[in-house]
C-alpha cells in the first residue's frame, strides 16, 4: 500500500484534534485553553521574545496572539513591555504568578504527555520528532513558494 500526502494530511490533523481535545479537557478547569498554554509554554523556555517572534514560534496570527495575551495579561500571567531597540515591538514575559501557572498546568499535562511519549521507543520518539520537523519545514517551503495569497505569514518562518 502506498501511503499519500493525503493520508498524511488526514492522520496529522486527526492526530491533533485529539491531543487538543484532551488537552484543552485537562486544562478546562484551570480556565486556560490550550492555544493559552502553548502561549506561556513559549515563553517559559524563552521569555521576553517579541509579540512577532511569539506569533511565528506558536504557528498563529497576529491577531489571535493579541488576543490571547490580552486574556493572559489580564490574569496577571504575563506582561507586555516595549522592546529596548524597536519602538514598535513589545516583549512578553513571564510575570511570577505565569510561572507558578505554568508549572502547575505542565504537572497537569504530564500525564497525557507520557501517554503520548508511551507507545515509542526512544529511538522512535526521536525519529517521529525529525520527521515531523521535516513535515513543517515542506510546509514552510510550500508556503513560501506559493506566495502569502495563500499561506499568512505567521505560518511562514521568519528571522528573529
Amino acid at each position: 500500500m502506498v501511503t499519500t500526502g493525503k493520508d498524511i494530511a488526514r492522520n496529522v490533523k486527526t492526530a491533533y484534534a485529539l491531543m487538543h481535545r484532551q488537552t484543552q479537557s485537562l486544562l478546562s478547569r484551570h480556565d486556560i485553553t490550550a492555544d493559552q498554554y502553548v502561549l506561556l509554554a513559549l515563553l517559559s523556555a524563552e521569555d521576553g521574545v517579541t509579540q512577532q517572534a511569539l506569533t511565528t514560534r506558536a504557528a498563529s496570527d497576529p491577531n489571535t496572539v493579541r488576543a490571547m495575551l490580552v486574556l493572559l495579561e489580564k490574569k496577571g500571567l504575563v506582561a507586555r513591555k516595549p522592546h529596548n531597540t524597536d519602538r514598535r515591538a513589545r516583549r512578553v514575559l513571564l510575570t511570577a504568578n505565569g510561572r507558578r501557572t505554568y508549572q502547575k498546568l505542565a504537572s497537569t499535562l504530564a500525564p497525557l504527555q507520557d501517554a503520548l511519549r508511551s507507545p515509542f521507543s526512544e529511538q522512535e520518539a526521536s525519529a517521529f520528532v525529525d520527521a515531523l520537523h521535516r513535515f513543517c519545514e515542506v510546509m514552510r517551503q510550500w508556503a513560501s513558494d506559493a506566495g502569502p495569497q495563500r499561506i499568512p505569514l505567521a505560518f511562514q518562518r521568519t528571522k528573529d
